[in-house]
């Protein structure tokens, strides 16, 4: 019996070796032609992920109507730094302009997340699935300060966008870009910038 139990279980191994490597997929693999878009409420998971992004830089996005479609930041500097937490009910985000003018930016912690991921063609190597992914956020501005206080109204909302690469699964890491949109009865501006996952 034991014998039997031995060969049986060599053989079983031996099928195993010879099976190809496609035949145990990946959980986190994905495959050519992948799509996914969902909304639902934010996990702890995600909400820990979220903790760990630091924003590295941060530029003023501006169109052909420079400087007059920019509204709600006041005085407007050409060049800004950025620190942010995103923990608790209130997300902050801190800026400085060039000539050392600050503003807060208190963001209503999100009701919802949109997770978008799509496979686009020539994004990862040969035999490689690199997803583009996306994390959107959108609410309410609880609270302007500094070059931001004369723009703020109480209705004024907030597109938060963080996007990169990677696979199926989403960590921190995957995230290097970010784009904060306000929006409101005087208020119009946007920024973007890169950032990165604190270790």
């Amino acid at each position: 019996m034991i014998k039997f139990q031995l060969s049986a279980f060599f053989c079983l191994s031996l099928i195993i070796l010879l099976l190809p490597s496609s035949a145990f997929a990946c959980a986190c693999c994905a495959e050519r032609g992948y799509y996914s878009i969902r909304t639902a409420k934010p996990s702890d998971y995600q909400m820990k992920e979220l903790q760990k992004l630091k924003f590295k830089t941060a530029e003023l996005y501006s169109d052909a109507g420079y400087p007059d479609t920019i509204k709600g930041i006041n005085p407007l500097g050409e060049s800004f730094s950025v620190n942010s937490l995103l923990n608790g009910k209130n997300w902050a985000f801190n800026f400085t302009d060039n000539n050392r003018k600050t503003g807060k930016l208190d963001l209503a912690k999100p009701l919802s997340i949109v997770e978008y991921m799509v496979d686009l063609p020539n994004a990862g190597s040969e035999g490689e699935v690199k997803l583009y992914k996306e994390w959107r956020f959108k609410y309410k501005v609880q609270k302007a300060t500094g070059i931001f206080k004369n723009g703020f109204a109480p209705a004024d909302e907030y597109f938060l966008v963080l996007q990169g690469y990677g696979n199926v699964c989403t960590s921190a890491e995957d995230f290097t870009k970010w784009r904060l949109e306000i929006t409101g009865k005087r208020a119009e501006f946007s920024f973007f910038g890169n950032l990165s996952a604190i270790n």
